[in-house]
């Protein structure tokens, strides 16, 4: 039986659904990831495109090309940050999913902090997890 996960934005306008669990689970503490999120870090895991189905609202998710090989996906009516994906390369039919969007406890394997050079200086990153550069 194929474990799924549901999520949606904060107005629920968008909803969806993983056909399976989300992998390279990694909180980002890129300035675009950061500002895209308003937060300290960004916390995606990645599918394979062909996991991800939008259940509701696929006219209400704008896109925006943060880079040159980027699109981050939002909700307009709500504004949350729900998707992003390379549009080149290795991984260009995965799909990063902004984890606080989702609906159904998810608890990852493993994790790690990325683009800690970039991380602001009022947070203090934990030891637990892997830290890259």
């Amino acid at each position: 039986m194929t474990e799924t996960f549901q999520g949606s934005c904060l107005c629920a306008a968008v909803t969806y659904e993983l056909l399976a669990p989300p992998k390279a689970v990694s909180h980002c503490h890129c300035s675009q990831c950061r500002k895209g999120h308003g937060a300290a870090f960004a916390s995606y895991g990645s599918v394979p495109r062909s996991m991800l189905r939008i259940l509701r609202g696929a006219n209400s998710i704008k896109a925006f090309a943060s880079s040159p090989t980027v699109v981050r996906e939002f909700c307009a009516e709500c504004g949350s940050t729900l998707f992003w994906s390379r549009l080149e390369g290795e991984f260009a039919d995965w799909v990063s999913i902004a984890l606080g969007t989702l609906d159904t406890p998810f608890l990852p394997r493993k994790q790690k902090h990325v683009h800690v050079d970039c991380a602001v200086p009022w947070y203090k990153l934990p030891n637990a997890h892997p830290q890259v550069d």
